[in-house]
C-alpha cells in the first residue's frame, strides 16, 4: 500500500483509543478531528473526546490564539465544518478579500466532509448492511457489491482529493504551507493528547465515564 493510500486510511480512521493513528498527525488530521466533532455532536461523550484530540493538536501547532484556533474554542459540535468560512473575518490583516477566502474555504470543507462521508461509509453499518433486507438474492447481492465492493476499490482513487483540499485548506485557514507533525507519542507527552492507554480516556471514548476533567 502506498504512502498516499495510507494516509486516506488514518484520515477516514476513527482515531479511536482503541484503533489509534500509527502515522504522525499533521494539518490533515486535525481536520479530519474537527469533521468527527461534529458527526459526532449529539453524543458528548465522542463529542468531548474528539475535541480533547483537537484542542492538543491546536496546541502543537501553536494557533490556540489565532483566528482558527478562537473559531474551534468558541463554536459547538455539530457547526465547526461551517464556521470554518469565518476565520478570515477573525484576522486582522487582508481584510479585503475575506469575502472571497470565506466562500472558498465553505466550498472546499463541504466538498472534504463530503468525501470523508464516502470513506468511512463502511463503518456505520456492523450489522443490518442496506439490503440485507431484500429477498431476491441475486439482487441483494448486486447491492452488496456496489455498496461493499464497487465503492472502497473506487475510492482508493477518489480518495485522494482529500489530500489536495489539505493543502489549500491550509493556506486559506493558516496563510503558510508549513509541514508540521507529530508523533501520536509526542503529542501525548507534551501537548496533553488523550493517551489510548489510559482507562479513562477508553472509558470516555465508550461513554463509561460520567466526568472528563483534563
Amino acid at each position: 500500500m502506498n504512502r498516499d493510500q495510507t494516509r486516506i486510511n488514518q484520515l477516514t480512521s476513527p482515531y479511536s483509543p482503541f484503533n489509534p493513528p500509527q502515522l504522525s498527525l499533521d494539518f490533515s488530521d486535525l481536520l479530519s478531528l474537527i469533521w468527527r466533532i461534529d458527526r459526532h455532536a449529539g453524543q458528548k461523550h465522542l463529542a468531548q473526546y474528539y475535541m480533547e484530540c483537537t484542542r492538543a493538536l491546536s496546541r502543537a501547532f501553536r494557533f490556540e490564539q489565532r483566528s482558527l484556533g478562537r473559531v474551534i474554542r468558541t463554536t459547538e459540535p455539530g457547526r465547526m465544518y461551517e464556521m470554518l468560512g469565518n476565520v478570515p473575518f477573525r484576522e486582522t490583516h487582508r481584510l479585503s478579500d475575506a469575502s472571497a477566502r470565506r466562500a472558498a474555504i465553505q466550498q472546499l470543507a463541504q466538498l472534504r466532509a463530503d468525501v470523508l462521508s464516502i470513506g468511512v461509509y463502511q463503518h456505520n453499518w456492523i450489522v443490518g448492511w442496506p439490503g440485507s433486507g431484500v429477498q431476491d438474492l441475486e439482487l441483494r447481492e448486486r447491492i452488496f457489491a456496489t455498496l461493499f465492493t464497487a465503492l472502497p476499490s473506487q475510492y482508493s482513487h477518489f480518495g485522494r482529493l482529500i489530500l489536495v483540499i489539505d493543502i489549500v485548506l491550509q493556506e486559506l485557514l493558516l496563510g503558510n504551507r508549513e509541514s508540521s507533525e507529530f508523533t501520536l507519542g509526542t503529542l501525548i507527552d507534551r501537548f496533553g493528547y488523550p493517551d489510548p492507554e489510559d482507562q479513562r480516556v477508553r472509558d470516555l471514548y465508550s461513554g463509561e465515564l460520567k466526568d472528563w476533567a483534563t
